[in-house]
């Protein structure tokens, strides 16, 4: 006599542990000079590596946190046999990066003006004085653009969530609004495009040791 299977249950394979939220996020620029990003974790235990020092932070960004807008694009085939299209191929994807930086520090000011962040023409300290001018043919410089997403698993770890814009270029960015009810924002959108070296134009990790506890034993 065949064992009939078990019934099926539709809570097979809800896992609540497995909802992440990016509880705390950083941004971090660097020239396109500067080396790229190849390894944030330690192999051993998957801990966040210290950031290079060529990265500077961004700092506080507003509470709507980083925005990954993706614009896909389709080509349809269409047959005069079918109604439905008979081939649908990729047009473009374009990813890109928006946030809104809230301090006003030598990082964001460079992005948003289209300075080097290092080297000659790059702000000096916080603190010294600052001067720079409207450029009559503006610069828009390509940047390496990192960004770092951290949650806990149940047991406290960390997990990371880890986006490297290897090639980014600014493509739009909102007013600076200078108000008594509001701090002064420099909003920014940067599009991520092919590196030649690392060949993608987003590299992505996710890793931590809350991450590895996850692992079935």
């Amino acid at each position: 006599m065949t064992t009939p299977p078990p019934p099926v249950s539709l809570e097979d394979g809800l896992h609540a542990e497995y909802i992440r939220k990016q509880l705390v996020q950083a941004v971090f620029a660097a020239d396109y000079s500067a080396a790229a990003i190849t390894a944030p974790f330690n192999s051993t235990d998957g801990a966040l590596v210290a950031i290079p020092a060529a990265y500077q932070p961004i700092g506080y960004t507003t509470d709507d946190g980083l925005t990954f807008p993706s614009d896909l694009s389709m080509t349809d085939t269409t047959s005069s046999q079918s109604s439905e299209p008979t081939r649908s191929d990729v047009e473009s994807d374009i990813l890109s990066a928006s946030f809104a930086p809230q301090e006003t520090n030598a990082a964001t000011v460079a992005l948003y003006e289209g300075l080097p962040l290092s080297g000659t023409g790059a702000l000096p300290a916080m603190g010294t004085a600052w001067q720079w001018d409207r450029a009559a043919t503006p610069k828009n410089p390509y940047r390496r653009l990192l960004f770092i997403g951290l949650d806990y698993s149940d047991d406290g770890g960390e997990i990371y969530v880890v986006k490297f814009f290897p090639r980014a270029r600014l493509t739009s960015k909102d007013d600076e609004q200078w108000a008594r009810s509001t701090e002064t924002q420099r909003p920014v959108t940067f599009n991520a495009f092919r590196d030649s070296a690392l060949k993608t134009a987003c590299r992505n990790w996710v890793d931590g040791p809350g991450w590895r506890s996850l692992a079935t034993p």
